[in-house]
């Protein structure tokens, strides 16, 4: 299901004609040419595997997988210039025209899109064959696990933000596997919980022993956990969430600053279990928001060795804290500049004084790429799922409040109100995620999801956008119309017809 532009690349074989006076052209579908020499051996396997992680590479390098949402949301904003601000206005339309004629399609919908059916496409030549392939059978096992897992995430991926959309189990060997229609929610949400259970029976490693950026065992479970949260399969997704905290392989860092930090990078991944792992190297896995989140002008030396104030946390957000909650530290309104001092970043900052500066995302020392990984994945994750499905299935419970408390106390914030309703409380783990999780590409799901986009987004404006018109179609974005033209079996979303 990868685009027509790249998928259906005709490979035109000419049959020679002896003895006639025309010949046949047939098409065969590109990404089917190469196959039956290929997947023989371990090595074979591995390059493959590398193939479909680089479809993260074109989800988070853009980054399209957290700005799509975070500037949807009412958590930041950008620099107000065409393709970006397309997001915060709701101006986005099928055709995704502003982001295309600005360059920037690696910042819209339609990049999630088509990164995710790329690495669904090569994990399903994965899954059908490596299992012939003549290699150590144990490692065998887990490259076709982690096909399995990757699936899974894209799928995810996919109808977080699409909704009902294709569903792709098979190489597309031909164009009638390869043109496929959209399946309904749930059946994606089936497709998803049954790639999760082929990882988990896998035999991933457990962390510490996963090599960096791989899924562990215990990270299978936590994606089976936010899958089924979106899904509001609540038994399921407190399982599993559970299963992640109860393995005790990863835990909490003791200074919430160190998860982010390029210091303390190694040390972070008992927290941030699965992450976007960037490398300071040339050519290598990067990604802008070093580059976006920084003051303009390279003004900060604590940022970026070159930043450009594209990227900024809205004021009203900055205000919901708790002024002792240790996580507004990773905001500010000012900055250390390279003369050594500290200045209001309204000072500087081209668009707007009330802007705040989002400081997970700093990298001081990098020259080329960026050493700063982008969470996916964290532990505080699997705590806030359990609290929200406990208390939807059985209310305010002792066990629900333990969940949230433990992310409360390492914030330096007192234990939640005693005795709040089911409603009330979930809420109010609502606003813990709010906090926990900003600019890391969640807030803007956990709006969708509860349907609280349409009261919740209209607050978060300021004199940059002092109106912010969503409407009950943005819940979903749309499919990317060339996808819809070049795929007879695939309709548009119907809010976007």
């Amino acid at each position: 299901m990868i685009s027509l532009k790249s998928l259906y690349k005709a490979a035109p074989l000419v049959l020679l004609c002896l003895g006639t006076t025309s010949c046949e052209l047939e098409e065969t579908v590109y990404s089917s040419i190469f196959t039956d020499n290929f997947y023989k051996t371990g090595s074979d396997a591995e390059k493959a595997l590398i193939g479909v992680y680089d479809a993260i590479s074109s989800m988070y390098g853009g980054p399209a997988a957290t700005m799509v949402p975070d500037y949807s949301a009412d958590q930041v904003y950008p620099r107000a210039v065409v393709g970006r601000n397309t997001l915060t206005l709701f101006t986005v339309e099928p055709t995704y025209t502003t982001q295309r004629s600005a360059g920037r399609t690696n910042e819209s919908p339609q990049q999630i899109w088509s990164a995710a059916y790329s690495g669904i496409e090569k994990a399903n030549w994965i899954i059908a064959k490596v299992p012939d392939a003549t290699m150590d059978e144990t490692r065998k096992k887990q490259i076709i696990g982690e096909a399995y897992y990757l699936r899974a995430f894209f799928h995810w991926m996919l109808t977080k933000n699409f909704g009902d959309v294709p569903v792709k189990i098979e190489p597309s060997t031909s164009e009638a596997k390869a043109y496929v229609g959209s399946s309904p929610k749930a059946d994606v949400y089936r497709q998803i919980y049954s790639d999760l259970d082929q990882a988990a029976a896998a035999g991933l490693p457990s962390y510490p022993a996963v090599e960096r950026g791989r899924p562990s065992n215990e990270v299978v479970n936590a994606l089976y956990a936010k899958a089924a949260l979106y899904n509001e399969d609540w038994a399921t997704a407190l399982a599993k969430a559970e299963s992640v905290i109860n393995s005790g392989k990863y835990s909490l860092l003791p200074n919430v600053m160190d998860v982010y930090s390029h210091l303390t990078e190694n040390a972070a991944r008992a927290e941030n279990m699965w992450a976007y792992e960037a490398d300071p190297i040339s050519p290598g896995n990067s990604h802008q928001l070093v580059g976006l989140a920084g003051p303009s002008g390279s003004a900060g030396a604590e940022y970026a060795r070159t930043s450009f104030g594209s990227m900024f946390a809205y004021m009203s957000f900055f205000n919901s804290f708790n002024p002792q909650d240790k996580r507004r530290q990773l905001l500010d309104t000012t900055y250390l500049n390279r003369a050594g001092q500290w200045v209001p970043q309204r000072s500087i900052t081209p668009i707007t004084t009330q802007g705040v500066l989002v400081k997970k995302y700093r990298d001081p020392i990098s020259t080329t790429g960026t050493i700063v990984n982008i969470p996916i994945l964290r532990l505080p994750d699997m705590y806030l799922i359990a609290a929200e499905a406990e208390a939807r299935l059985n209310g305010a419970t002792a066990k629900a409040y333990a969940h949230v408390n433990t992310i409360r106390k390492r914030a330096g914030l007192p234990d939640l109100t005693p005795g709040l309703s089911k409603d009330a409380f979930i809420d109010a783990v609502l606003l813990e995620r709010h906090w926990e999780f900003f600019a890391e590409g969640d807030r803007w799901y956990d709006l969708t999801r509860t349907g609280k986009f349409l009261t919740e987004i209209p607050k978060a404006v300021n004199d940059v956008y002092p109106n912010r018109p969503v409407l009950a179609k943005h819940k979903y974005f749309p499919i990317p119309q060339d996808e819809v033209n070049a795929n007879p079996q695939l309709q548009q979303n119907p809010d976007w017809r």
